[in-house]
């Protein structure tokens, strides 16, 4: 009860204090995708590569807003501050925007594609771009010329373009990482844009790959043979199959409400990059006898081959590494604090549900035509608009509590660590 006390403390007085330029953010966040999946979808009519290509864009317009908002809310956290205060230099504050910027290209792109909002975005590209290409060809029609545009609509699909855009980013990407000390400031807009570039299509390649596996198997006559076993038994005994459908239905539920407000806790804990890293695991004690011998065949590649590779390597841990660390950190919180905040995570969306019925009501019935097609969009905006500085707020809580949970049991374990006879000098360091 105490600590979900402190996390409500800490988000009033963040949400008190910022709540005007946690707005403006966000709703600088929405404009920017609305104008970046308009300007793509006008593209993509004429060409797919190109619109693609522009279609990050909206999902890192995005991610800027959630980073401006997570680091505005930085100077009233205590805990966090208490463990890394804030530079007060102006140069160091770019440089730790443009790194959070950048280790929260990953996780925020697997959150935006788990959650749809990937897809809702992929949708609104495709319905500009089948917009702008029907004009095209009915002007075609009417000029009795050919229509201009690819033909495909915006739609993109697997071909060697697609992996090598996946390659070129990533590789540019690794070089300007590597000439990062030696290149202006802004070459970090370049850096961010190529790292949601091949982030993005390497996601569109997995999805596509996923979906043909999964169609594959659900093809196959063995599936055919479960589904026939499940309804058999289903039939033959009632009682197990609602037992089976109440199970589906916790899971997929409780998968939802818990999965979420981590998955947002992780987030900013990416972004303000004071995880807790776990102790690392020697190499060599890996794969048992196999990886011993890939070990000792790597080992045997030249040198420079293999400083090559170590460093494509370590470049791609380094983007799970944060993840990595912010889910440890959670782990070492507790599960009581980490419930609370759950629970309160909850009552929030609970609040913006109720909150979305209400604004209907309000609203009332009006005409189809001349009414919600011209105003739903700024009239669903209104709940979120006011939502998400509170879900800001609260997430800057839940974690400043995090780090102050792993403080406060540090400093008690510090002092049973030292001996009785220690010295005073020793003990006021060990402290320290």
């Amino acid at each position: 009860m105490i600590a979900v006390l402190d996390v409500l403390r800490t988000a009033g007085r963040l949400l008190w204090r910022h709540w005007p330029v946690l707005l403006a953010w966000y709703a600088a966040g929405v404009l920017g995708r609305y104008v970046v999946i308009e300007a793509a979808g006008f593209v993509g009519a004429y060409n797919a590569v190109a619109g693609s290509l522009l279609l990050p864009l909206a999902i890192l317009s995005r991610l800027v807003a959630l980073v401006a908002m997570l680091l505005v809310v930085r100077d009233g956290m205590r805990q966090l501050d208490e463990i890394s205060p804030l530079p007060e230099d102006a140069a160091t504050r770019r440089r730790q925007f443009t790194d959070a910027l950048l280790a929260g290209i990953l996780p925020f792109f697997a959150f935006y594609a788990a959650w749809g909002f990937l897809r809702e975005d992929a949708a609104a590209y495709s319905a500009r771009a089948l917009e702008v290409s029907a004009g095209l060809n009915f002007a075609a029609i009417v000029d009795e010329t050919d229509a201009a545009g690819d033909g495909l609509a915006g739609a993109l699909t697997l071909t060697p373009v697609t992996f090598a855009i996946v390659v070129v980013a990533f590789a540019l990407r690794w070089v300007l990482k590597r000439s990062r000390e030696r290149l202006p400031r802004w070459f970090g807009v370049v850096a961010a844009y190529l790292e949601a570039v091949w982030v993005y299509f390497a996601a569109l390649v997995l999805s596509v790959a996923i979906e043909s596996v999964a169609g594959w198997v659900q093809t196959r006559q063995g599936m055919v043979w479960l589904d026939d076993f499940r309804a058999t038994v289903s039939s033959a005994f009632a009682p197990l199959a609602w037992v089976w459908e109440g199970i589906e239905w916790f899971v997929g539920e409780a998968g939802g409400i818990i999965l979420l407000p981590l998955a947002w806790l992780t987030i900013a804990g990416v972004v303000y990059g004071q995880a807790v890293a776990p102790e690392p695991v020697p190499a060599d004690s890996l794969g048992g006898e196999v990886g011993a011998r890939l070990r000792s065949r790597y080992r045997s590649l030249p040198g420079r081959l293999r400083a090559r590779l170590g460093d494509i390597w370590a470049d791609l841990v380094s983007r799970f590494t944060p993840i990595g660390d912010a889910i440890v950190l959670m782990w070492r919180a507790g599960p009581v604090l980490i419930g609370g905040f759950v629970l309160l995570y909850t009552v929030l969306l609970a609040v913006q549900g109720w909150a979305e019925w209400g604004l209907l009501r309000l609203v009332g019935p009006h005409d189809l035509d001349e009414f919600w097609l011209v105003f739903d969009q700024v009239i669903f905006l209104v709940v979120p608009v006011l939502i998400e500085p509170i879900r800001i707020a609260l997430v800057a809580g839940g974690y400043d509590a995090v780090i102050g949970r792993l403080v406060s049991r540090r400093a008690a374990a510090a002092p049973s660590s030292e001996p009785a006879s220690a010295a005073p000098s020793d003990a006021a360091d060990a402290s320290a």
